[in-house]
C-alpha cells in the first residue's frame, strides 16, 4: 500500500526530495531511473509516473529540464546496458543450473531467433510497459541478442522514453486540470501504459485456447 501511495501521489513524495535534498535530487533520480531499468529484481519503482512529476517540477523552475531529461536518459541507457549484461553473462548460468526444463538450450535458441527478428522493437516498445522496461533487456542478453543492435535500439527507446515523459510533465504538469488531478493523471499513465501487455496476454490466451 506504501508502494501504491508513493506511486499515485509522487508529486508530494518528490516535491519534499526536492525540497530536503536540492540539487542532490538529480542524483536521487538517476539512482531511481537506473536501478528500475538496470536491475532485474526492481520492476517496481515508479518509472513513466517519476518522470511525468519531475517534468512539472522543472516546468516550476525547481529543476532545469534541459539537464534533467539528458541526465535520466543517460540513467535509462545505462540501466538497460548493465541489464543486457547481466542477462547475458548471469543469467544463462543461474538458470539453467537451478531448472533446465525452464532454461533448456532449445529455449535459449529460440529466444536468440526472437529477439534477433523482433528484438528492435521489443527493446523500445517495452520501454513504455511497466515491468517489462525491466525484464526486455535481462531476456535479451539472455537471447544474445546482437550488443550492436541492442545498443542502438536501447539508445533510441531510452531518449524516447525519458523525453517523452519529462517533457509531457514540462508542458502540461502545471496546468490547473492536471494540478487538481495529479493522482488520476498519474493512474491513467500506468493503466494505458499497462494495455499492450493485457492484450498480448488476451491474445495469447485466445489463441491458446
Amino acid at each position: 500500500m506504501s508502494l501504491i501511495d508513493i506511486i499515485l501521489h509522487v508529486d508530494k513524495y518528490l516535491g519534499g526530495i526536492i525540497q530536503e535534498y536540492g540539487v542532490l535530487t538529480y542524483a536521487i533520480l538517476f539512482a531511481i531511473i537506473f536501478l528500475e531499468t538496470g536491475l532485474v529484481v526492481m520492476p517496481f519503482l515508479p518509472g513513466d509516473s517519476l518522470l511525468f512529476a519531475a517534468g512539472a517540477f522543472a516546468s516550476a523552475g525547481s529543476l532545469d529540464v534541459v539537464f534533467l531529461a539528458a541526465l535520466l536518459a543517460a540513467a535509462a541507457i545505462i540501466g538497460d546496458t548493465v541489464n543486457y549484461a547481466m542477462g547475458k553473462y548471469i543469467g544463462p548460468k543461474v538458470f539453467m543450473g537451478k531448472s533446465k526444463w525452464l532454461f533448456h538450450p532449445e529455449y535459449l535458441e529460440r529466444t536468440h531467433k526472437f529477439y534477433e527478428k523482433n528484438g528492435p522493437k521489443t527493446i523500445v516498445l517495452a520501454r513504455f510497459i511497466p515491468i517489462l522496461r525491466t525484464f526486455a533487456p535481462f531476456v535479451a542478453g539472455i537471447g544474445r541478442m546482437s550488443y550492436a543492435k541492442f545498443l542502438f535500439y536501447n539508445v533510441f527507446g531510452g531518449i524516447l522514453w525519458v523525453a517523452l515523459f519529462t517533457f509531457g510533465g514540462y508542458f502540461f504538469g502545471n496546468l490547473q486540470v492536471v494540478q487538481e488531478n495529479f493522482s488520476l493523471i498519474i493512474l491513467a499513465i500506468i493503466v494505458i501504459s499497462l494495455l499492450p501487455l493485457a492484450y498480448e496476454v488476451w491474445q495469447h490466451w485466445r489463441h491458446k485456447a
